[in-house]
């Protein structure tokens, strides 16, 4: 078996693996395995190939920590691709004095709330968060 069989077989299984449990962290590995194989096929030493697949595979993990780190993250209660309510629009009528409201919202009644430091006026809202049955909203 040649040598870049076996980084292929490894890519192989490393890339099942990640698709059983989920651990994005073996697909970027299996980038360095592939590279390894690349690097076979063009008659590398096995010394360089298990260092283009060590550098590879492991600067991709430092790339993917870095863009993490650097993105910022979006509790899921806010997060848009997580929740399809966030930013859609609903129109409160009026406030109650201690800053809640109801609304007619998806066929149901919603509670409405401002986020911290809004003061309440009728009109427009953009659904900021969603809390439970809770809609926390800011000013359109």
């Amino acid at each position: 078996m040649t040598e870049s069989t076996i980084w292929w077989l490894l890519a192989g299984a490393f890339v099942a693996v990640e698709l059983l449990t989920g651990t994005f962290y073996l697909l970027l590995l299996s980038i360095g395995l592939v590279a390894a194989a690349i690097a076979a096929h063009a008659g590398a030493t096995a010394t360089v190939q298990l260092v283009v697949a060590a550098v590879v595979g492991g600067g991709s993990i430092v790339a993917w920590r870095g863009y993490k780190q650097k993105t910022p993250s979006v509790p899921a209660s806010a997060n848009h691709d997580v929740n399809l309510d966030v930013g859609e629009i609903v129109h409160v009528d009026d406030w109650s004095p201690d800053g809640t409201s109801s609304v007619k919202y998806r066929g149901a009644k919603w509670g409405v709330s401002l986020i911290p430091g809004a003061t309440p006026s009728p009109g427009s809202y953009r659904i900021a968060e969603v809390v439970g049955n809770r809609l926390v909203v800011k000013k359109v």
